[in-house]
């Protein structure tokens, strides 16, 4: 039954990304499924309410974080990611496209210093360019289609301060046929995009989820050029 059930809800997920890029609005779809959910995490097919297991391990494995450094959670859904980065002392951002999600997380963590708030990633605040020594960015990318791919991608690069990082998780395909989906995986050339805007990599790990083996994912440290250090 729970098969089942996890068939049926990415169905219906398929059906609402279907609906809204037939309409020419690629994001339109989230909202609608964060709110037809009436506050059931388990009706969000990514809401695992912890944070993301290789965001943890990554952070676990780092060395301390300067005190009040600012980070970016992209998409956060309902905060787990955001919160998790607060509790290690980041001055951390938050959004998302769907105002029930921003305010689903506001009333689980009524407490949170995390600053929540609507945002859509495909016009991104301009007071936010270059703005975040530490950006999140884990399977918003994949989530919208490829002809809005270039655009996404640069606005992730966009916010990520000089010398900053960004993590990256997505799904990665190996050709460049465009994939079926939502999600659709990103392609080689597609991350490397990021290196012409300024970022290079630092790390890569390859990894498959619990619930499907067959998927190849990555977690990728990019960091961003300081052009201080490079004109010496």
């Amino acid at each position: 039954m729970l098969e089942q059930e996890r068939e049926n809800l990415q169905f219906y997920v398929n059906q609402l990304a279907t609906e809204a890029l037939q309409k020419s609005q690629p994001s339109a779809w989230f909202d609608i499924l964060y709110a037809d959910a009436k506050g059931d995490a388990a009706q969000i097919p990514w809401a695992k309410l912890v944070p993301h297991p290789y965001l943890q391990d990554w952070l676990t494995n780092r060395e301390a974080f300067t005190s009040q450094q600012k980070a970016l959670v992209i998409g956060c859904g309902l905060g787990d990611d955001a919160e998790a980065l607060a509790n290690l002392g980041f001055e951390v951002t938050a959004f998302d496209i769907s105002p029930t999600a921003i305010s689903w997380c506001q009333q689980r963590f009524p407490d949170s210093t995390v600053n929540y708030v609507v945002a859509d990633l495909l016009a991104i605040p301009s007071q936010w360019h270059q703005a975040f020594d530490f950006v999140f960015e884990c399977r918003n990318i994949q989530a919208l289609p490829l002809n809005v791919r270039s655009s996404v991608i640069s606005s992730v690069a966009h916010v990520v301060a000089p010398n900053g990082t960004l993590l990256l998780i997505t799904r990665v395909r190996d050709t460049e046929v465009e994939p079926n989906g939502p999600p659709w995986a990103l392609s080689s050339s597609e991350l490397k995009q990021f290196e012409t805007l300024g970022l290079y990599q630092v790390e890569q790990l390859v990894f498959s989820d619990s619930e499907q083996f067959e998927v190849k994912q990555m977690r990728i440290e990019y960091q961003r050029h300081n052009p201080i250090s490079h004109s010496v």
